[in-house]
């Protein structure tokens, strides 16, 4: 028996089958799902159904998928929605290149309907520690809104991809204190899904561009900590 649970999965591809398959399973799995075969047409039915979740083919013509992640990150509307890579492509550079588009995780094909299911309820899941919502004054410069999903630096709003967000937000709940690789797996990833120690480099480094060099420090062999005072 299929239980409903209201979320939305725009599913992205130009594979009909794939399309078919993951859509028949997703549906069965409870969840809303939308399909299409253009990043252009991708664009169209985000901005106008606004998904939970989109899963997003690498390999498309015209407008290929990491074009058309960054165009979906730029609209507002989309800002609490989950962006996933869906291929066949593997390499770290192309992970790399997805994580800076915007994307929130990176899933290889081939991929069993059922881990499918999970990845993105992991996804949807939320560390309690990002749960919160009300406006947290970090520095004189720097502030994170829970309630709107934002970044505020020197009175200029940043629209963070939901995992740089919920990184940022875990690091500065406790500033100064050093969070492991493991734990800001845990906490930012879920235990259920196995990503390299680059995932987290690469967010690292992308936070760091935005929110200025100084703030995250790295404790080699460690992980990372967040403090007030930059520099």
């Amino acid at each position: 028996m299929t239980t409903k649970n209201n979320k939305k999965v725009l599913l992205v591809d130009d594979d009909p089958d794939i399309l078919e398959f993951l859509g028949y399973n997703l549906k069965q799995a409870g969840y809303q799902v939308l399909t299409c075969n253009r990043g252009e047409k991708a664009l169209e039915l985000a901005s106008k159904h606004i998904p939970d979740v989109i899963l997003l083919d690498v390999m498309m013509p015209e407008m290929d998928g990491m074009e058309t992640c960054a165009l979906l990150r730029n609209k507002k509307e989309l800002d609490g929605t989950i962006i996933a890579f869906l291929t066949a492509r593997g390499e770290d550079y192309s992970q790399i290149a997805g994580f800076s588009a915007g994307a929130d995780d990176y899933i290889t094909k081939p991929i069993k309907p059922k881990v499918l299911v999970s990845r993105i309820k992991a996804l949807l899941r939320r560390s309690p520690s990002v749960s919160e919502n009300f406006t947290l004054k970090v520095t004189d410069s720097l502030q994170i809104d829970k309630d709107r999903y934002l970044v505020i630096r020197d009175g200029k709003e940043l629209n963070l991809p939901k995992k740089e967000f919920e990184l940022l937000n875990l690091l500065v709940s406790k500033p100064e204190k050093v969070f492991t690789r493991n734990v800001i797996l845990a906490e930012i990833w879920g235990e259920d899904i196995v990503v390299g120690n680059r995932t987290i480099d690469v967010h690292i480094r992308k936070l760091r561009e935005k929110i200025g060099e100084g703030h995250i420090r790295t404790v080699k062999g460690v992980g990372y900590k967040f403090v007030i005072a930059a520099g």
